[in-house]
């Protein structure tokens, strides 16, 4: 069976279902709220290229190294946004969360801490995970903010990591989270859910 196997996980504001090219549309529309592919500092696809984003996360799939989520927001039944477990290492059992974007208006509301809370669980709870990585582009704070809320360390930062988009290096954070750290970590994420409501990071 491969690993991490494909999954549903579903919350009070938001469900993670498989990708597929049935939530193209709607993924088009999200990306749109915010003209999100226009950060330069992160690689989010366009309109045009969502198609193409979508295809090549299914493919990574295939060759196990990545399992991608849509983002659905519970109120509307569409899709806000893509998250992905990534870098998949079966037998260190270690995974990365990344390469998630949400739309503008679902930004920085409980959705986003309910996501890293259910992907965290599963990950610990069900997959028995040494540890989650996370990383992000050295200038994207807004990113590092959020990770370092979630109760990440940062363990290191990768010089001269990838090119971006725009064809400047990156340097490229990378946090983490380890299993012994997991309890508390789950303990915070749900004392945030439950009191502070839409600033939840």
């Amino acid at each position: 069976m491969p690993w991490p196997e494909t999954v549903t996980l579903r919350g009070e504001h938001v469900t993670l279902e498989p990708l597929t090219l049935a939530r193209h549309d709607e993924l088009v529309e999200a990306v749109r709220d915010g003209e999100l592919w226009n950060l330069w500092y992160t690689f989010i696809p366009t309109p045009d290229t969502m198609k193409s984003e979508i295809e090549k996360r299914l493919e990574l799939h295939r060759q196990g190294s990545m399992l991608p989520f849509a983002v659905i927001e519970a109120t509307t039944g569409k899709a806000v946004g893509m998250t992905t477990y990534m870098n998949i290492d079966a037998e260190a059992r270690r995974v990365e969360i990344g390469s998630t974007w949400y739309r503008k208006n679902v930004q920085r509301t409980p959705l986003n801490t309910e996501c890293k809370l259910m992907l965290l669980t599963h990950a610990f709870e069900q997959l028995d995970c040494i540890a989650v990585e996370f990383r992000t582009h050295f200038f994207n704070h807004q990113s590092r903010r959020a990770i370092e809320r979630l109760g990440a360390k940062l363990d290191g930062i990768l010089r001269n990591h990838r090119r971006s988009s725009d064809g400047t290096l990156r340097d490229t954070c990378v946090y983490s989270i380890i299993a012994s750290e997991w309890p508390a970590v789950r303990s915070h994420l749900r004392h945030q859910l439950a009191t502070r409501g839409a600033k939840s990071p």
